[in-house]
Order: C-alpha cells, then structure tokens, then sequence
C-alpha cells in the first residue's frame, strides 16, 4: 500500500464518523454556507497567479512549519497579493483542520481552497459550510463518475473546482468533468519525486477552457516565467514560502520579483 492508499483508506472512515458525529443539515445551517463564493479561476487570470498554500507538515517532509498561527500566515499572503491561498484540512498527514480554514476565512477576503482528500459529497458540503471558495479532486483516488458528481456537488454550492492530474491518463477522464481549473501536480504521489517537466508536458493537452494550474515544486520566479509559455496562469507554492519564518514576506518578496519581470 503506498502513501495515497493509506491516506483514502483513513479518510473513508474518517468521513463516515463526521457524518455519524454532524448530519448534512447542521453543516447547511451554518453561518458560512449562504455566503457567496468567490472565485478563485477568475481570481488567478487577474492576479498574480500565485496560490499560497498554509501547510504545517508532509508526509514526504515531516515538520514544515508548527509554529504559525493560522491567521497570521493567511493576512500575511493576502497584503503578498497572491490571487487564493489553500488551505489543509487533513490532520492525520498534514497536520491541519477544518477550524483552520475557518479562521482563513475569519482573517481575509482572498479566495480560499480548500486542500483535501475529497471521497465524499458530504465534504463538498463541509468546505462551503467552513468558508471555502474552491475545493480540489484529485483524479488518481477517483473515478470518473465520482469526480464528475462531486464536481457538481461542489457547482451546485457555487464553488469552483480544482481538477488535479498527474498524468495523461487522469487528464483523459477529467475531460468531462465540470472543473474550472485543471492543475498539474509535479510531485509523483508513489516516489514524491518533483518534476517541472511533467506540467509543460500535459500543458498542451490540455483544453484551453480550463485555467491551467501548476502544482509542486515551484521555488523560483523563473520557473513561473518558463511555464507561462505553456499556458498556466495559476502556481500552488506550498513548502517554499512555509519553510521561512515569515510566509507572508516571503510570498511578497516573490511576488514583488515576479512582477518586475513582467
């Protein structure tokens, strides 16, 4: 069993006790589930593209960064000008929490994702119920016929939808989904290996009505530059400004950069 198997596994049974502990009508009773979303494709189009990511641990690097609180990290991305920031809900690997995704949405106004593994519509209704904008499928621990239902679900609730895929193969049934954006994770969930590579080489299959997001691996500006000329107008950069003492300023430097370059 690798990595992502143990991860499904746990969060199958993890869903079915939430749902035994919190029925599907409590979480559309909260206060957050009105709220209209805003949406992160047209945010990155407009912005600088960056997606932020608030990550406390990996199961490929252990410890990131414990000693942040939440909210600091989340204002502090927002006055960097990055155009969403995600968020990770998982506890048992990543050390995070649905109250963490409500205390983003408590700090700012930037479009939030939620970063899960997503099995189960009754997740869907838990992320807008929390304050989440977007949510992300991942195609390798799902099949077509549940990606294109919990992308629905997730429509339905007027949050947009991350499709993410690793290779030509996920992409191929991801193409009748109603995502917004279809993101090329670089790390090889078996090896953890990272590759830019692997985005310029799925960019062009790629149908352009989707935004095209690069996920994993991203440390330079440079890089951004390089794969704007395969079409991608969306970065998901986790570790890189997590691992510093101050995300917030980290994202504002790289951005500042990234501008100058334009």
């Amino acid at each position: 069993m690798n990595i992502l198997d143990k991860i499904i596994a746990d969060k199958f049974k993890e869903v079915e006790l939430k749902k035994s502990l919190i029925p599907v009508s409590q979480l559309e009773n909260s206060v957050l589930f009105d709220r209209k979303c805003i949406s992160l494709a047209e945010s990155l189009k407009n912005g600088s593209g960056i997606i932020a990511e608030h990550k406390r641990r990996s199961p490929s690097k252990s410890v990131i960064n414990q000693s942040l609180n939440v909210q600091d990290v989340v204002k502090g991305y927002e006055e960097a000008e990055v155009s969403g920031i995600s968020v990770l809900t998982d506890g048992k690997y990543f050390g995070g929490s649905l109250e963490d995704l409500l205390y983003a949405r408590a700090s700012v106004n930037t479009p939030l994702l939620r970063k899960e593994f997503m099995v189960d519509a009754y997740q869907v209704s838990e992320a807008k119920a929390y304050g989440a904008d977007a949510i992300l499928l991942i195609a390798a621990v799902l099949s077509e016929k549940q990606l294109i239902y919990l992308a629905d679900s997730a429509k339905k609730l007027g949050m947009d939808v991350l499709l993410e895929i690793h290779n030509e193969e996920e992409l191929q049934k991801s193409l009748n989904v109603n995502a917004d954006m279809i993101g090329v994770n670089n790390r090889n969930l078996k090896t953890f290996e990272v590759s830019i590579d692997t985005s310029k080489r799925l960019a062009k299959l790629i149908p352009n009505e989707f935004v095209k997001v690069s996920e994993s691996g991203i440390s330079t500006t440079a890089a951004i530059t390089d794969l704007k000329n395969y079409g991608f107008e969306g970065f998901l950069i986790g570790e890189n400004f997590m691992k510093t003492d101050n995300p917030g300023a980290a994202a504002k430097e790289f951005i500042t950069e990234l501008k100058s370059m334009a």
